[in-house]
């Protein structure tokens, strides 16, 4: 059998952080290599029943982190990050990597498929669960969107973002850039999973927001080239799911969502509202990133890429609003509050995500300490 597994590069820190890699359970551990395993699998809905027992073990530790994460009042953390990062294996299928062309061999495997249902049928009924809907429903979907566009462009600082702004240590810089490079070496690359279709004057805005992500197709002004330099400024690895291992799993919550409401045409609204939050509210949380690294005098190349995004930004935020969000608000009146559900849920998750960033950079910083 041709051994076709899908292999993310070295996931140590490069450079001087020497923050050692998350470590989850043992059954964890050790279900996710088997799920490596079986995406690794010639044909493998046609050799399912060869490999039903790596499929049966895989399947148990699933449905075991299932109920962990989402029907435990409490939460286990590990069950959430092993059910998320195996999604992410699933949904990276959905993207080209340039690397050997047998590791797309699954890339429509029916199996895959239901892993991946199964996992989303629950987390996104507990995402959901977060939300008044009958609320959101009943809201001047237009009206909403302005006034929370207008709240979100320049908020006030919270403790996170004072503590980066004045505390962050440049150990603590590095692990920023080392999460955040997870999303930022493969820029703007779900976007193209929703540009097709009717022409339009929301199809072609989008389209402008995603040709300045790509540098107006130039590699050398490509977002990802900006942030692989700042990475390069610290020596650090500059391959894309180069620290996988190190991506809390609220952040991997933030990735997966993107690939299912780019994936399911019937989640545009949802969608364009999540791309309205991020684009108008990037700006705040770069300005953080940007005051951190020049109160720690770094170079121009180790924050070039927050200054790129903060001017880009700016002008997508708008864009966003105006000629996307409030468009389709009018063209589906009756549906306009799944625009104001998926700005929501991306402030939410995102702001999930940006305290698990930041408690995985506090704890970095103390290990350092302890190290001396």
């Amino acid at each position: 059998m041709q051994n076709n597994l899908v292999m993310f590069p070295s996931l140590k820190v490069a450079g001087n952080n020497s923050h050692a890699t998350q470590t989850k359970p043992t059954k964890y551990n050790y279900a996710e290599q088997l799920f490596i395993e079986l995406l690794a699998t010639e044909n493998l809905d046609e050799q399912i029943e060869n490999v039903a027992g790596k499929a049966k073990a895989f399947e148990q530790t699933l449905s075991i982190a299932i109920h962990a994460a989402y029907e435990n009042s409490c939460g286990e953390q590990d069950a959430h990050l092993f059910l998320q990062r195996i999604l992410y294996r699933i949904n990276r299928l959905n993207l080209f990597w340039y690397d050997d062309l047998r590791h797309y061999d699954n890339e429509r495997s029916l199996y895959l498929s239901s892993c991946r249902n199964q996992i989303e049928a629950a987390w996104q009924a507990w995402e959901l669960a977060q939300f008044d809907l009958l609320k959101l429903q009943k809201l001047n979907a237009k009206q909403a969107l302005t006034e929370r566009a207008s709240f979100d462009v320049d908020p006030p600082l919270s403790p996170d973002s004072r503590y980066l702004r004045e505390e962050m240590s440049e150990v603590g810089y590095r692990h920023l850039l080392a999460i955040a490079s997870f999303d930022g070496l493969v820029e703007g690359s779900r976007m193209t999973n929703i540009l097709g279709g009717a022409a339009n004057e929301v199809q072609c805005t989008l389209v402008r927001v995603f040709l300045e992500e790509y540098g107006n197709g130039r590699l050398p002004r490509k977002h990802s080239t900006f942030f692989a330099q700042m990475l390069d400024e610290f020596g650090m690895n500059t391959k894309p799911e180069g620290y996988f291992d190190l991506v809390p799993w609220e952040v991997l919550a933030c990735d997966n969502h993107n690939f299912l409401t780019t994936q399911r045409k019937r989640y545009f609204l949802r969608y364009s509202g999540a791309l309205t939050y991020f684009e108008v509210a990037g700006p705040a949380a770069y300005r953080n990133y940007l005051t951190a690294a020049q109160r720690l005098g770094l170079s121009q190349a180790a924050m070039g890429y927050w200054e790129l995004h903060i001017k880009e930004d700016e002008r997508h935020g708008r864009w966003m609003l105006d000629d996307v969000a409030l468009p389709l608000a009018d063209k589906y009146p009756h549906d306009a509050w799944e625009l104001v559900l998926g700005y929501d849920q991306e402030k939410f998750m995102g702001d999930r995500a940006a305290k698990a960033v930041v408690r995985s950079i506090r704890e970095v910083e103390q290990a350092a300490l302890g190290s001396r």
